[in-house]
C-alpha cells in the first residue's frame, strides 16, 4: 500500500474518533455530519491514490464515487448527496449545517455515522489493511 493512500486513510480514522465522541451529543449532530462527509471524503481519496487515478481537488462525494464506479460499489446516492449539502452548509455559520427541516436528528447523524464506517471499512478490506495498522505509529 501507497504511504499516501495510508495517510489518506489515517485522515479518515481520525474523523471517525471524532465522531465517537460526539455522536450522543444533540446539539452537534450537524458535527456528525460535517465528519462524516470527511470521512468518506477521505476513505475515497486513499482508494484514488492507491489506484493512481489524479485526484480532483473536489469534495463532492457523488463525483468521487463516479471516479471510482468500477473499483468500489456505494449503494446510497440520496445520504452521499445529503453528506455533501451538510458539509458546505455546516462551513458557514448563517446555515450551520441545517437540512430542510433543521439540524440532523441523532438518528439522522447514527445513519450518517455508520455510513461512513462502511464505506470507511470496504475501503480498509479493498486495500487489505486493518484499523491498527493505520492507529500504529511505526
Amino acid at each position: 500500500m501507497k504511504m499516501i493512500s495510508k495517510e489518506w486513510l489515517k485522515a479518515s480514522n481520525d474523523d471517525m474518533l471524532i465522531i465517537e465522541q460526539i455522536i450522543n451529543i444533540e446539539h452537534l449532530t450537524h458535527m456528525v455530519a460535517f465528519h462524516s462527509q470527511q470521512a468518506i471524503e477521505k476513505s475515497l481519496k486513499a482508494l484514488i491514490e492507491e489506484y493512481e487515478i489524479d485526484i480532483p481537488k473536489i469534495h463532492k462525494l457523488i463525483r468521487l464515487k463516479k471516479i471510482l464506479s468500477d473499483k468500489l460499489t456505494i449503494e446510497n446516492d440520496e445520504l452521499l448527496e445529503t453528506l455533501d449539502e451538510l458539509y458546505i452548509d455546516s462551513r458557514y455559520p448563517s446555515n450551520m449545517g441545517l437540512l430542510p427541516n433543521g439540524k440532523p436528528t441523532l438518528e439522522e447523524a447514527k445513519e450518517f455515522y455508520e455510513f461512513a464506517q462502511n464505506i470507511f471499512d470496504k475501503v480498509c478490506n479493498q486495500l487489505n489493511i486493518t484499523k491498527s495498522e493505520i492507529t500504529d505509529e511505526k
